[in-house]
């Protein structure tokens, strides 16, 4: 069911433009009280809380947040599943626009329509210097919840509040290093690009970058939520001729069909392997397949999806840090190929800013991956069509 979509740009997104240079001179340097959702422990409530958000510091960037969506990588946090300090500000997913900058910062200025990024581009590591990089040393992997400088910018009840995944979207405002936050086109309506802040870009990168999916190839899609439906989407624009959805939620078929996908299966109506399945009804000629849940089961029978020999099989979706794989070397002796693939493989900072403009172009339509916009303050109802299975992207607009 869509409880509400929005068709033109936010009235909070116009006001904000419009008030921008006014907003700059009355908060710019100063501490700012707003509303965030607060994660105080695991496997609590979230809760709606004033707090106050410290001005940006060296090389630091401090952002309105307008639009942010809800991503199940958020709930691994809630669940333990993915390291995080308490207590803290998640959501990594959002558009916004700069309220002001630190010392130092050349890449934005005040009032730039901007993506957060999970994912930050220091632009000096290893990983960033090189071509086929894009796992920037600077991520936040561990959880640590604090900018570059060790600390925090947020404080409520008087105590620190940590950050996460170089983000924290799901407050008022924002503080990011430089190296996280990138400057997108003018005319973008941030209730919609704020999905390519993570969900639509890991998945619509993991065909097109990753996999490079070939013209006429079969692909298969294991798990069917936001980032399964935006891989079907990479897979079609990439020319594949065959696109099979995987999903124990057949609710979810319908509109992968409507994004791609030629035909969907539900392995529960299977008496066969999944692997053995689909080498039947493919003739044997799957070249692609894309994990997209993140359950180590579900690693191994993609792997054993593809073909034996000249097979691809990503690894898309977060799997839990604390479980180990055991599968048939054997899988892999033959000759397939099993990659990893964080942020679609995009370089955030370069990528993200094309990845919009394409948007713009009518390359792809994020439209159809948007079933739910709701206030900020509703996030529990958002998480709610979560775990229901309801909610492909939840936006929270403030």
């Amino acid at each position: 069911m869509l409880l509400s979509t929005r068709q033109s740009r936010p009235q909070s997104e116009n006001f904000s433009l419009l008030n921008q240079e006014r907003s700059n001179m009355s908060t710019s340097g100063k501490v700012i009280k707003c509303k965030a959702a607060v994660l105080w422990g695991l496997n609590q409530p979230l809760s709606i809380e004033e707090i106050e958000v410290a001005p940006p510091k060296a090389h630091e960037v401090r952002v309105k947040i307008l639009a942010t969506g809800i991503c199940r990588t958020d709930d691994h946090a809630i669940k333990g599943d993915l390291a995080a300090k308490f207590p803290v500000i998640l959501g990594h997913e959002a558009a916004g626009i700069v309220e002001s900058i630190g010392e130092g910062v050349t890449t934005v200025k005040p009032g730039d329509k901007v993506i957060p990024l999970c994912l930050p581009q220091c632009g000096q590591c290893s990983s960033c210097i090189n071509p086929n990089g894009n796992f920037c040393e600077k991520a936040d992997i561990t959880g640590k919840g604090v900018l570059s400088d060790g600390t925090s910018r947020f404080t409520c009840r008087g105590k620190p509040v940590y950050q996460f995944s170089s983000t924290s979207t799901f407050t008022e405002f924002t503080v990011v290093d430089e190296i996280a936050i990138t400057k997108i086109d003018a005319d973008a309506p941030l209730e919609k690009v704020c999905l390519i802040g993570c969900g639509f870009s890991t998945g619509y990168g993991a065909a097109m970058k990753t996999a490079k999916v070939t013209p006429g190839s079969t692909c298969v899609v294991f798990g069917l939520g936001g980032v399964g439906l935006s891989v079907i989407m990479g897979c079609k624009v990439a020319g594949a001729s065959r696109i099979i959805g995987i999903d124990i939620n057949k609710d979810k078929f319908e509109k992968a069909k409507a994004v791609g996908a030629t035909e969907c299966i539900n392995p529960k109506d299977l008496t066969k392997p999944i692997s053995e399945v689909l080498k039947e009804m493919t003739d044997n000629s799957v070249g692609y397949t894309f994990e997209a849940i993140g359950r180590p089961e579900t690693l191994i029978d993609a792997l054993a999806s593809c073909h034996m020999s000249y097979g691809t099989s990503v690894i898309v979706g977060l799997p839990p840090s604390s479980k180990m794989l055991t599968y048939d070397p054997m899988l892999l002796f033959t000759g397939r190929t099993w990659k990893g693939c964080t942020f679609g493989g995009w370089k955030s900072k370069d990528d993200l800013p094309i990845l919009v403009s394409d948007y713009l172009a009518k390359k792809f339509d994020l439209d159809q991956l948007i079933t739910h916009v709701l206030p900020f303050t509703k996030i529990k109802e958002g998480f709610d069509l979560l775990y229901k299975g309801e909610g492909i992207r939840t936006v929270l607009v403030m």
